[in-house]
């Protein structure tokens, strides 16, 4: 039987562990993923046991807490805390999500959180998104229309409708990183969140360059990577809907 390992400075290693100082009925344990590349260890997972009611409900508000009252080297972006910049991505309980909008009494059990999965990673909690902005960059993320109107553009109510659930994007990469297919071909495969954004201007009333948004797209891995899994759309934090994204530009590339 074929038998395969990690490499040994992957494998990940059981961390320090900071016991609370209560006896306090809301109290709950956090195992955090840490890794810093200048020391040279293996990742581990550090365990902090909190009382939430000193914290704050959210799991963005312990990390907080730990940060500021057990451990400062704990890394991890944070920005709005308000479900609007995609700052605190993470996998938590195994789900990616924003661990500002995320409650910790939803988590039933120690609170298990690591990066976002399937990316490299910086420090700790932080993923390097260098490659996946470059891929949103490259979708043109703008209207393109070649006429200089004296004043706005302007829409019908029918038309500014057709931007609906997909404006609200913040860029997290919760979709991006739970897609197998982006883990396999992240090189080529644009992913759910770029897609979905390339949409929201192929569908822009404003914007008169679909022709050629529709010709960057047509090649075997840009789009068509996409097997409509789901996985996308289940782990939203915005509850949009890439994979419906995604689906639409298929049915353009075909009915042009």
């Amino acid at each position: 039987m074929v038998q395969f390992r990690l490499p040994k400075h992957s494998q990940v290693q059981k961390g320090n562990v900071f016991k609370a100082t209560s006896d306090s009925p809301t109290l709950r344990t956090f195992s955090i993923y840490r890794w810093n590349p200048e020391d040279g260890k293996n990742p581990r997972m550090d365990e902090f046991t909190i009382d939430i009611k000193e914290s704050g409900p959210m799991v963005l508000d312990a990390l907080l807490y730990i940060k500021n009252n057990i451990d400062s080297t704990l890394t991890f972006r944070r920005s709005c805390r308000e479900g609007v910049c995609g700052s605190c991505a993470m996998n938590v309980d195994g789900t990616n999500t924003l661990a500002c909008l995320k409650h910790v009494d939803d988590i039933s059990g120690p609170v298990r959180i690591t990066p976002l999965p399937h990316m490299e990673v910086m420090k700790d909690l932080v993923p390097d998104l260098r490659h996946a902005f470059k891929q949103y960059a490259s979708i043109k993320p703008w209207v393109q229309n070649p006429d200089d109107p004296k004043r706005e553009r302007k829409q019908s109510k029918e038309d500014r409708a057709k931007l609906d659930g997909l404006w609200e994007c913040v860029l997290c990469f919760s979709c991006t990183t739970s897609c197998p297919s982006y883990w396999w071909n992240g090189d080529k495969y644009l992913g759910p969140a770029t897609l979905l954004q390339a949409y929201r201007f192929i569908a822009d009333s404003r914007d008169t360059k679909t022709k050629e948004r529709l010709d960057s797209l047509e090649d075997p891995f840009s789009l068509y990577r996409c097997h409509s899994i789901m996985n996308c759309t289940n782990t939203c934090p915005k509850g949009l809907n890439p994979a419906k994204a995604i689906g639409s530009i298929k049915k353009m590339m075909v009915e042009r």
